[in-house]
């Protein structure tokens, strides 16, 4: 291996192990932040996910898919899972899994109640850092519940900083460090700080156990952890040895000699639910029980079991004072040498790896400001993979014991109930690891974006993955998310797909055919069920923006009612284009996919040509007189209404804009006769295709949905401060509504306000809002199609920012300011960076001020970061905007 064909040492890993069962990629972070309150464990009858496996059962409830933890991994199966526990001598339990709460006990959906980050990592997982801050005074559990119960949506959410406990810094840093000497061979500290003025006591519990495979009358095989002290070095370490039939035999050492306690992964069924007996005597909280309420006979004296724990009581760490824990899970016999000079040798050298890997992948030009961001955007989304596990059609039918299925679950509308096809044991990019333990179909496309610049082979296999059949309906649909698998996310794979080819080097054309020939499935999905009548205007749902309209849009209209969208369609013009690009890339190559771009080009058109005249209702989406589009409800009889509403519905049109490369008509002979015949006998559907030559003689050809008349206007009120434009983005709806619009449709009075921050609705839940806030990847996707209309008009095309302002930008100047308020929202002002809002996380103490939050969404006023506290799923996007390193593509690419 070279330097020049492997520039860092990672790279090396990465090439050594490029398929998702590669051996570096055997451990790492896969372990979920949250397993409680998912559809996967809820057996219910009435479908309550959140009330049917509560955050209080999951310290003494067997988990049936998957595990949790604070800081863990697992192994790329789940099999053996390791995690740090914690008890700071107040709490009534084990720190074992983050708290939060549910969607029903937030007065703004299901928050996180903790502070973590996830500090670094490398794509094979040879090095990782996590750091979770942990309180001195008891956990406020039942405070965070009441307080939280008793606020209305107009109110903030109450967090954990709120309640005091923090004050002073009276906490602990607990920082988990992971760093592989082989593939098989893991060296793990765990470091606590007393940041707080006093000394104070914590008692540190690193734990290991199985995943329960056995107890649900489908797999009876089962597998053991001993304790192995006395086989290895006693006085000098304890240890555990996990015999399991797939994986092998594994130690683990702890360094020291702490007590080593056994229970087993066993439901404790007659305490939670006044069973007669438990299938094991030493349940899965015996250790818990063991330590916090000091029963020792909750724990198996034998030293054996499914779940062990090595107990570091550290008394009374002095202020400023680091403690720390050493352990080594590997498959070797632990020895003398298992902690000697090698083990700091290795955890040096990841390090320092993993410094050269983000030197060589993030740009040099970058301010240390923003490489910290990229970095930490980049570690969060490596830290957000995880194993999912589910079998709907096991899950709908229940197991023989443990867990038997409801008879509601075999209705015909159970949720889910038309996917039994769906099967995943998959480590998956999740947009956040507690409040979304699950993929989300548009979430995924857009992770794969910065993912592709420090693993592209993992990016292409997550998109792959979704269209595995496996996964993807047999009908073409992709699933959703787990709540809903039929639900319907915007189609963006596609352009995914093309922006991971060109991360990549355009070099993977196989990827693109995988992809491509699939995705042809989900096309023809989209037009046969969302495209109703042949209209070439489409209907969609919610698309992914909760409640963005004046209503719930998921919800089934009134018989005969239909509402043409104009984010649907847009949404559909886009898909089109950018099946187009992938089509005429291949075309390249081989001929065969020519009249494939063919198909899309001309389909393309007919949207085109559908949004430009007149819907199937006669009603055209663009209204004239407000220079804007909007849905447009039509009824089985009378006049179409359009939902006069400004919001990023109307503006998703920009978004179908690709540029056609000049040497289509050499390469492409099928499209060029088509397009020659359009333009002799339809010149008419030709209107959306735009050619000229630029200064340097160069033939530009662009695909638009919106011509320059209709997009100028559009721009002035994007770029609007009073309407769309933020300092920090494109807002989701026009700030003209903060005194609320309301309108009568078809006999009923609906309302919609303008909501910059957290949502004031019930709708979807509350817990996310496109009423107002910034949104990462609409804004993204947005910007890279200005770029693609600037590219074409060059300087001729200019817009003024702020709209009235006079002062003109380019559309690429345009697409920029854009890029840049979405960055700015990292970058401290005054010492503080606008996301962190008004929470602790804006202190300047550089406790807090060196940790920046990865939000859901942004307040569309101030940039404050809302939603979901850790999505460096799509947000992680920021990384690509710092850093948007791409190579460039061979000569006269497209």
């Amino acid at each position: 291996m070279t330097p020049e064909t492997h520039p860092t040492a990672e790279h090396a890993r990465l090439a050594e192990s490029p398929g998702d069962r590669g051996a570096w990629r055997t451990w790492g972070p896969y372990l979920a932040g949250r397993q409680w309150g998912t559809v996967r464990e809820d057996y219910s009858a009435d479908g309550d996910a959140w009330n049917s496996f509560p955050f209080d059962h999951a310290r003494s409830r067997a988990y049936r898919w998957g595990e949790d933890g604070l800081g863990g991994i697992c192994d790329r199966f789940g099999f053996l899972n390791f995690a740090v526990a914690l008890w700071n001598r107040r709490d009534p339990i084990l720190k074992e899994r983050l708290f939060g709460l549910t969607n029903g006990e937030g007065n703004h959906g299901e928050d996180a109640k903790e502070y973590w980050w996830a500090i670094d990592g490398t794509p094979t997982h040879s090095w990782m850092s996590w750091l979770y801050r942990y309180p001195q005074a008891e956990y406020p559990y039942e405070q965070l519940r009441s307080v939280n119960a008793g606020r209305s949506r107009m109110e903030r959410e109450y967090e954990l900083a709120d309640t005091g406990v923090l004050d002073d810094n009276r906490f602990f840093d607990v920082t988990v460090e992971y760093a592989k000497a082989s593939p098989d061979d893991v060296c793990i500290v765990i470091a606590v700080t007393n940041h707080g003025p006093e000394a104070a006591s914590v008692d540190v519990v690193p734990q290991l156990w199985l995943r329960n495979t056995w107890a649900w009358g489908r797999d009876e095989r089962t597998a053991s952890i001993v304790d192995a002290t006395d086989d290895v070095l006693p006085g000098a370490l304890s240890a555990v040895r996990v015999d399991h039939e797939f994986l092998g035999r594994y130690y683990l050492a702890a360094e020291g000699s702490p007590r080593v306690l056994f229970c087993d992964n066993e439901t404790d069924a007659v305490g939670l639910f006044g069973a007669e007996s438990n299938r094991s005597r030493w349940t899965k909280d015996g250790i818990d029980r063991a330590i916090v309420r000091g029963e020792d006979d909750a724990v198996n004296p034998d030293g054996v079991g499914t779940k062990c724990a090595f107990h570091y009581p550290m008394e009374d760490v002095a202020p400023g004072e680091t403690r720390r824990v050493s352990l080594r899970l590997t498959t070797s016999m632990p020895d003398a040498a298992t902690f000697g000079p090698s083990f700091e040798v290795v955890r040096t050298d990841r390090r320092a790896e993993a410094d050269r890997f983000y030197d060589h992948v993030i740009g040099p030009s970058l301010s240390d400001a923003d490489r910290h961001v990229a970095r930490r955007a980049y570690a969060g989304l490596l830290w957000c993979k995880q194993l999912y596990r589910y079998d709907v059609a096991d899950w709908a039918e229940g197991d023989p014991v443990g867990s038997p299925a409801p008879e509601s679950r075999r209705s015909a509308t159970a949720r889910n109930a038309a996917w039994s096809h769906f099967s995943l044991a998959d480590v998956v990019s999740m947009p956040d690891e507690w409040e979304y333990p699950w993929f989300a179909a548009w979430d995924l496309a857009f992770h794969t974006i910065p993912l592709a610049h420090v693993d592209p082979d993992f990016a292409k296999e997550q998109l792959v993955l979704m269209c595995r059949e496996w996964a993807m309906h047999p009908n073409g649909q992709l699933p959703a998310y787990e709540w809903a698998f039929g639900d319907v996310n915007p189609p963006v794979h596609a352009w995914a797909v093309w922006q991971v080819y060109r991360i990549d080097g355009h070099r993977d054309r196989e990827f693109l055919v995988r992809v491509f020939t699939k995705l042809l499935l989900n096309f023809s999905w989209w037009v046969n069920r969302k495209d109703a009548d042949g209209s070439n205007i489409f209907e969609g749902g919610f698309l992914g923006m909760d409640n963005i309209g004046l209503f719930n849009r998921s919800e089934p209209l009134p018989p005969g009612f239909r509402l043409e969208q104009s984010d649907a369609t847009s949404w559909m013009a886009f898909y089109c284009q950018q099946m187009f690009k992938i089509a005429v890339e291949l075309a390249r190559y081989d001929s065969a996919w020519d009249d494939a771009a063919t198909k899309f080009f001309a389909h393309f058109l007919s949207i085109a040509d559908a949004v430009r005249t007149f819907g199937s209702a006669r009603l055209s989406l663009w209204h004239e007189e407000d220079g804007f589009f909007y849905d447009v409800l039509a009824p089985p009889n009378g006049e179409p209404v359009p939902l006069r509403v400004r919001s990023m519905v109307g503006l998703l049109p920009i978004l179908g804009a690709t540029e056609v490369p000049d040497w289509v008509g050499r390469e492409c002979p099928d499209l060029a006769a088509r397009l020659r015949w359009l333009q002799h006998r339809r010149p008419g559907l030709t209107s959306a295709m735009m050619s000229r030559r630029d200064e340097s003689g160069t033939w530009r050809m662009l695909l638009a949905l919106v011509d320059p008349v209709r997009l100028r206007r559009m721009l002035e009120r994007m770029f609007d401060p009073a309407e769309f434009l933020s300092p920090h983005g494109i807002r989701s709806l026009s700030a003209s509504y903060r005194d609320g619009l309301s309108m009568d449709v078809d006999g009923r009075a609906l309302s919609i306000e303008y909501e910059p921050g957290e949502s004031r609705t019930e709708m979807f839940g509350g817990n996310s809002n496109w009423r107002g806030p910034v949104w990462f990847p609409v804004n993204v996707l947005l910007a890279d199609k200005l770029r693609a209309y600037g590219r074409y008009f060059g300087d001729s095309f200019t817009v003024e920012i702020p709209t009235g302002s006079g002062r003109a930008h380019t559309l690429a100047e345009a697409a920029t300011v854009i890029e840049t308020g979405l960055a700015d929202l990292f970058r401290p002002v005054d010492g503080r960076r606008p996301a962190d809002g008004e929470r602790i996380e804006a202190s300047i103490d550089p406790l807090w001020a060196s940790h920046p939050t990865f939000n859901e969404f942004f307040d569309g006023d101030t940039g404050e970061g809302l939603g979901a506290s850790h999505q460096t799923g799509w947000t992680a996007l920021v990384a690509h905007l710092l850093n948007p390193r791409v190579p460039t593509p061979p000569t006269g690419s497209g």
